[in-house]
């Protein structure tokens, strides 16, 4: 059986580092390199990846030593209400007194990094780049004519 989710409270300055409101967000347009700063981009594009999921961010953060917590939300910037751009991941820093969950992950940037860094060497990602797409056959005589606007024709 799956385990339960953590319980949601209203933000308020007392509150423990452990607890998922104090947990950083990650939206996949943060690291997106078809995104521009104003969109949403918080990386340099060549650290970036082009058009990740919060499935491709969940399974890079499950190998890691880190508690996250994946949430049906949308970013703000997000233009597009697909459910292909939804999505948002809470990952969890520091333990409730204050110290680093993981040595290697001290900044919301190097955690950024390290699931950009990933995603490529994904499965799903690889069979996307090794398969081509079969271009498509064209039927008939091959006149290649494609068919221009054909009108109506003269009425009588």
């Amino acid at each position: 059986m799956a385990a339960s989710q953590p319980v949601r409270m209203n933000w308020h300055p007392n509150m423990k580092h452990n607890e998922v409101e104090r947990w950083i967000c990650i939206y996949p347009a943060y690291i997106n390199s078809k995104k521009t700063r104003q969109e949403g981009r918080r990386l340099p594009k060549e650290n970036c990846v082009e058009n990740p999921t919060y499935v491709e961010i969940r399974d890079v953060l499950s190998v890691c030593n880190l508690q996250f917590v994946v949430e049906n939300k949308q970013y703000c910037r997000e233009k597009s209400r697909e459910l292909q751009f939804r999505g948002r991941v809470r990952v969890q820093l520091r333990n409730a007194d204050g110290t680093l969950c993981n040595k290697d992950f001290s900044t919301r940037e190097s955690v950024m990094k390290y699931v950009a860094g990933k995603i490529p060497q994904l499965k799903t990602r690889q069979n996307k780049t090794n398969d081509p797409q079969p271009q498509p056959q064209s039927s008939g005589s091959g006149a290649g004519g494609g068919g221009g606007k054909k009108g109506k024709g003269k009425r009588r």
